[in-house]
């Protein structure tokens, strides 16, 4: 355990406090943080390493990336997430504001980063996903993972071209089609079109929905969870809207190297362990009710199917339901 005195030794520094609340933020890579603390990266290098020495922050890598975030959890995990209550000084107050605002900077890039893929490669999705494991045998694994539930009316997070709207479209009651990119939502609307439910076409971010909580009955996620550079959140946010009892269905790859991805494709993640989507549903409030792994090609492909618990489940009950759904 790290002694209290190098904890207070690691955050008597202008720039590691910096640091610390840029990370509270979201997982940021050394190159990020070097642009909005407008310092070198070997020099922000040397100030990482001492708060990860502390036990503050630590490392995930993700092939040639390294990302940085506040350990969760724990006394030092506890006290960082109260950090807004920290005695701040006025001067340490606006260079922390200030490096907020360089933040969103680094967020807009990024959003703007993959809109100008999704704009130049719109009218060929459809294709590049089915380079790596068919797409008719993706589709069928989906549909009987979401047999005989009550999917009503069904929010497709990353609708692309429409396809999942498509194939879903005979067993909802009406469908939201959400995307950033006008572009997908213009082919999305014209491959629609004579669909006899409603379905209304939406731009928005997977960040933020526009719905109202717990107004969904059934969220699925197809292939764009790997755009998400907080896909904590986004489980989060789907979680929000999600009535008890309703599902998620998200489908990605599981973790692979092909870090090509992060430029030809604008992958911001490489894949999903099982792991990860567990502990991700755990803390949104949902159950991890069974998952699928399709082989094929370059790259396998997930399902994890969850269910947000009711208002009448207890924690200890779900967790014990949980274990014997998986282990069915």
């Amino acid at each position: 355990m790290t002694d209290l005195l190098d904890i207070f030794r690691a955050l008597a520094d202008p720039t590691r406090l910096r640091i610390v609340a840029l990370l509270r933020e979201m997982e940021l890579a050394i190159g990020e943080l070097a642009v909005v603390l407008d310092q070198s990266q070997p020099r922000v290098s040397r100030h990482v390493r001492i708060l990860v020495d502390a036990g503050m922050i630590e490392r995930r890598r993700e092939g040639s990336w390294v990302f940085l975030r506040i350990v969760e959890g724990g006394a030092i995990g506890e006290a960082i997430a109260r950090a807004e209550n920290w005695p701040y000084s006025a001067r340490e107050a606006r260079v922390i504001a200030h490096d907020a605002r360089r933040l969103a900077a680094v967020r807009t890039e990024r959003a703007a980063a993959a809109e100008r893929y999704f704009a130049d490669h719109a009218a060929e999705w459809d294709a590049i996903r089915s380079r790596h494991v068919a797409e008719s045998e993706v589709e069928a694994a989906m549909l009987a993972m979401m047999h005989n539930r009550r999917l009503g009316h069904m929010l497709d997070v990353g609708t692309g071209t429409g396809r999942m709207a498509e194939i879903f479209a005979p067993t909802v009651r009406r469908i939201t089609a959400l995307d950033r990119s006008p572009e997908m939502l213009r082919l999305a609307r014209a491959k629609l079109a004579d669909q006899s439910i409603p379905i209304d076409l939406v731009q928005g971010d997977f960040l933020n929905l526009p719905m109202a909580d717990t107004s969904i009955d059934s969220v699925v996620m197809h292939q764009s969870l790997h755009f998400a550079h907080e896909p904590d959140r986004v489980i989060a946010e789907a979680a929000r809207v999600l009535r008890g009892g309703g599902h998620l269905l998200i489908v990605d790859f599981a973790p692979h190297e092909q870090e090509d991805l992060r430029a030809l494709a604008a992958h911001a993640r490489l894949g999903f362990s099982d792991g990860q989507i567990r502990g991700w549903f755990a803390s949104a409030g949902l159950v991890l009710e069974s998952t699928q792994t399709l082989e094929g090609g370059s790259l396998a492909v997930k399902l994890w199917l969850g269910r947000r618990r009711s208002d009448e489940e207890q924690d200890p009950a779900t967790e014990g339901g949980q274990t014997k759904r998986l282990a069915a």
